[in-house]
């Protein structure tokens, strides 16, 4: 019976890598066609389209904690994704292929994900994130939309010879985008239960299974997107997708949820995790900042911290 449920898990697994491959190839076509059709560049598609699809695992896993659990189910789901999509999403990324910086995610898109990631240990430094705080949250992510909505047509994608740019929307990309969101959210979810079915039949705690593959789970749709992104060669598309989703999963996920239920912030968390997120969110600064890329190097040394960041979660 124990094998019989080992190998659901496995399957489970397997089925939930499968799902997010086919879902990031929906989405990142489907998204940059619209990038074209709308003369965006691929870089605020990424940070604005993509980035708050595939901050819906996030926002759902968050909202259903605190609703039937805990609110601690949503802050560490949020703090671990954060640190997974800079450590190992856009490590596995850069050392799949280098990825170049735009200028324009630098000037415009890397300052607000920098300024959420100092806000939230801030305004959790006296071990609470209540109704008040999750508003300011959300005032400042109508600031960041209408900061991007304002320059919007400053920046237009480059003329490329292709039939479709400045064409408008087309009903087949739209389509793309959702049923790649929806794939991306279901396979997270397979890969989710197979993991933790997996690991619970190795013994580990639930607390161990929480912090990693709840955090790593709700991650895999940035992580399948961005890495198909480089394979493709969209550099921009990859950058803008974890930039923007951090900047969604502290502003939006956890504004929502403060607004809620308050939530509580243990002392070891903003001893540990919160300053650990910090300290990736500035660590990414400034390797973007000492060139205008991230290159093969730069990304083992993002997947190497990322291990060590699991590895000290152990109790």
């Amino acid at each position: 019976m124990l094998l019989e449920g080992v190998a659901l898990y496995l399957l489970l697994l397997v089925g939930g890598v499968v799902a997010l491959y086919a879902g990031a190839e929906l989405l990142v076509a489907g998204a940059r066609r619209l990038a074209l059709g709308l003369g965006l560049r691929a870089a605020t598609v990424g940070v604005t389209i993509v980035a708050l699809a595939t901050t819906a695992p996030e926002l759902f896993v968050s909202i259903i904690g605190a609703l039937e659990v805990s609110t601690d189910i949503g802050l560490g789901a949020i703090v671990g994704s954060n640190v997974a999509n800079i450590g190992l999403v856009l490590g596995v990324s850069a050392l799949i292929s280098p990825l170049t910086i735009s200028g324009t995610t630098m000037r415009r898109h890397v300052p607000f994900m920098v300024l959420a990631a100092v806000l939230l240990p801030i305004l959790g430094l006296d071990g609470r994130i209540g109704r008040l705080e999750g508003l300011l949250f959300l005032l400042v992510l109508a600031g960041f939309t209408a900061y991007l909505l304002y320059y919007l047509g400053s920046d237009p994608a480059p003329a490329v010879d292709d039939p479709d740019a400045g064409a408008g929307i087309a009903a087949r990309d739209v389509v793309f985008v959702i049923g790649g969101l929806l794939t991306l959210v279901l396979g997270s979810r397979w890969l989710i239960s197979g993991g933790r079915g997996v690991l619970s039949a190795m013994g580990f705690s639930d607390l161990f299974i929480g912090l990693t593959v709840l955090a790593l789970g709700t991650s895999l749709p940035e992580l399948a997107a961005s890495v198909v992104g480089a394979i493709r060669g969209h550099a921009e598309f990859s950058v803008g997708n974890v930039v923007g989703s951090n900047i969604y999963n502290v502003l939006a996920v956890l504004g929502v949820v403060a607004l809620i239920a308050p939530i509580s912030i243990s002392t070891s968390t903003l001893r540990f995790e919160l300053p650990a997120m910090v300290a990736f969110t500035l660590g990414l600064v400034a390797m973007m900042a000492t060139g205008d890329r991230l290159t093969r190097i730069d990304g083992a040394i993002l997947v190497v911290g990322y291990g060590a960041f699991v590895y000290l979660l152990f109790p």
